[in-house]
């Protein structure tokens, strides 16, 4: 079986290539999550939290054989939603756009959270909680008018934030390099299975990217070849980077890393005095803003595109008459995003964010061990996954074990979740079908136009 781009996506233009992909999943991966996460992993498992890392990265490499698979066999835009839909049907396909918008609502809030935690160390008055929310709804509506009003702020916001976050990093790495303490990374025991569990299972919000970078996958050029490599040079990447910070944070702050708020800005403060802490956390800030920009440019589109297609009120899809923008999306997306922000912690929204992604990845497995099952591909030789049918089904162990790590109030959240969405979706198949019969149904015999 073939399949071919639909619709207005044989209109685009197929410009990405593998290092353009790849620096485009680094761009969205490395994000606010790296900013705090080392202090929360330190805290559970102190010295031994690299090994949390790995068996991430592990997992993670597994999850994106199967991205590489569906992503060189499917052209069209839209990424993990496009693969769900093709191998599953619609309403598969309906709840991965679900999942897509969940994640980016809740991991927009996670790194508002991150990002007000950041400017209150350089604003003290921010860091009361009446402060910090006042705040958060002044970054929210702020970036709601940009959006609103149509501003290219959100492209040039990113540009600037891909240096401002990987030269300070990197700038820690290589410095910090020099002042680890050996005692600081000795083991005092070896951490429970169940630790590890809970905290790879947080540790996918650093690595969570791949899913959004990519959506463009209409724009990709030989996207058999393209799409694998660019995957696996920025897991590589970003692999390497996480693990070197974690254990120079470690080595530099010891068990100081646990209880810091800011633990990368102070590991950079210890090492390189004042400027190297303020360097890292004025980086952090335009790298946080840069992404909480962009992503709000990206996530309001999808309730415009629910609203348009009948699984919304059709208000939400409403078009500004000036800007020429989805203003109501725009206006709901950010006023959720910000009371998430407000009401609940870094790092309950990061584990609320990271159940809906392995689930999202879960799906994903499964759809690229039935599309090559259907023999589905775009055009050219598609990867194919080492192990055949093993590594999908590897993957979704891997994903399960790292689900053990859920709470039951976690998964009661996403349970009602995915039922509100299964009613939704149930409630607009309905009112499409009987609009379909009302235009098709025959006249009654013997009913007499007026």
């Amino acid at each position: 079986m073939s399949t071919t781009t639909r619709g207005a996506d044989s209109a685009l233009v197929r410009a990405i290539g593998v290092w353009g992909l790849a620096a485009g999943i680094v761009n969205v991966t490395v994000g606010g999550g790296i900013f705090r996460l080392p202090a929360d992993v330190a805290a559970a498992l102190g010295p031994a939290a690299p090994v949390a890392y790995l068996v991430c990265a592990v997992a993670m490499g597994l999850i994106v054989l199967g991205f590489a698979e569906a992503g060189s066999r499917v052209a069209l835009t839209g990424g993990p939603y496009a693969y769900v839909e093709i191998a599953f049907g619609p309403f598969a396909g309906f709840l991965t756009g679900v999942l897509l918008w969940m994640i980016g609502s809740m991991a927009v809030a996670a790194v508002a959270v991150v990002f007000a935690t950041n400017v209150a160390q350089l604003v003290p008055v921010l860091q009361h909680p009446m402060g910090s929310a006042a705040f958060l709804a002044l970054v929210f509506a702020l970036l709601g008018g940009v959006n609103i009003a149509g501003v290219g702020l959100a492209a040039s916001l990113n540009a600037v934030a891909t240096v401002a976050k990987l030269l300070p990093l990197l700038l820690l790495l290589v410095g910090g390099a020099f002042a680890v303490r050996a005692s600081n990374l000795a083991w005092d025991h070896a951490p429970a299975m169940a630790d590890i569990a809970r905290n790879s299972t947080l540790l996918i919000f650093a690595f969570a990217g791949v899913e959004s970078a990519l959506a463009p996958s209409g724009e990709v050029k030989d996207i058999a070849r393209t799409v694998p490599r660019a995957i696996f040079i920025a897991l590589s990447g970003i692999t390497l980077l996480y693990v070197g910070l974690q254990v120079v944070a470690q080595g530099v702050l010891g068990p100081e890393l646990a209880t810091a708020r800011t633990p990368l800005a102070d590991a950079a403060g210890r090492v390189l005095g004042p400027w190297g802490r303020t360097l890292l956390l004025v980086g952090a800030a335009v790298s946080m803003f840069g992404y909480l920009c962009g992503m709000i440019l990206a996530i309001p589109r999808a309730l415009f595109a629910l609203a348009r297609d009948g699984f919304l009120p059709r208000v939400v899809a409403s078009v500004h008459p000036r800007f020429h923008t989805p203003y109501v999306a725009i206006a709901v997306q950010v006023t959720i995003a910000c009371a998430f922000a407000i009401t609940s912690t870094f790092e309950r929204l990061a584990i609320l964010a990271n159940l809906t992604l392995l689930l999202l990845y879960g799906a994903c497995c499964l759809a690229a061990w039935q599309l090559r099952r259907r023999r589905v591909q775009a055009g050219g030789v598609p990867f194919v996954v080492p192990g055949g049918g093993a590594a999908p089904i590897a993957a979704c162990v891997v994903i399960g074990w790292m689900l053990t790590g859920i709470r039951a109030a976690e998964w009661a959240a996403m349970g009602l979740a995915l039922l509100a969405a299964s009613i939704v979706f149930l409630v607009a198949q309905r009112r499409r079908q009987a609009g379909y019969d009302s235009r098709v149904a025959p006249k009654e015999e013997g009913h007499v136009e007026p």
